[in-house]
């Protein structure tokens, strides 16, 4: 009840009538049934944006923080992201990552539509990187269609590091369902789990206009932060070395 609270009377309307965000291809998403819908991860307001544009209901996985905050703020937090469609995974544990993907076999079962990022994180340069195989082991365990999107400029509306940024129109971006049925019984395969994974990141690519990096996210991240931290050592050394 929390969720189509937030959706049609109380959040919802209120990101419409601010940003007015804008879709394509909302005729692919089914108005029935499982699906999994995966997207690129711009901002940590793509998880508000998105399901706005359509009129089911999607849960996403959620890093296990924002779920075990202290005190009153920690306790809102934890309410707000489960009862707004969020389930928590501890990316630092293989089980909890195990369960996170139970609990998303479950609600496929049921009928539902769950959202995943395949990136794992957020980009923090705006370029799309490398797939992780979950989303393909998600599809095949379960057997349902895999739908790709692109969400669009909610980088600028809330950019990474940042609570707001500039005031922009966002938008989403469908692809069509695709269908990994002929790989049915593959799912210990990781050649196969990589080579479906690579295919939705390539439609994701497409739909979004992204320049791709063969290279995950998390690791561009450690690389690009080793390479800060040389250049101000650099910096440093400059200043204060001899003549």
């Amino acid at each position: 009840m929390f969720y189509w609270f937030l959706k049609f009377l109380a959040l919802g309307p209120v990101l419409k009538l601010i940003f007015r965000p804008w879709a394509v291809g909302t005729e692919h998403v089914p108005k029935e049934g499982p699906v999994i819908l995966a997207s690129n991860h711009l901002s940590y307001s793509d998880w508000l944006f998105m399901p706005l544009v359509i009129p089911r209901r999607v849960t996403f996985v959620a890093k296990a923080e924002y779920f075990e905050g202290a005190g009153i703020k920690g306790w809102l937090q934890k309410k707000f992201f489960s009862g707004s469609g969020q389930v928590p995974i501890d990316r630092t544990s293989g089980s909890a990552a195990a369960g996170a993907i139970k609990t998303q076999l479950r609600l496929l079962s049921e009928g539902e539509v769950c959202g995943i990022y395949p990136e794992g994180t957020r980009s923090h340069d705006g370029r799309l990187y490398r797939g992780r195989t979950g989303v393909a082991r998600l599809a095949l365990e379960a057997g349902v269609p895999v739908i790709p999107l692109a969400v669009i400029g909610t980088d600028v509306v809330a950019p990474p590091g940042k609570v707001f940024g500039k005031f922009a129109r966002p938008g989403v971006r469908f692809g069509k369902p695709l269908d990994f049925s002929r790989y049915e019984g593959m799912e210990d395969d990781r050649y196969i789990l990589r080579a479906i994974t690579d295919e939705i990141m390539y439609e994701i690519m497409t739909l979004s206009d992204q320049e791709y990096v063969d290279l995950y996210a998390q690791d561009s991240k450690k690389r690009d932060a080793k390479a800060v931290a040389r250049a101000e050592s650099d910096e440093v050394w400059e200043e204060i070395r001899p003549d």
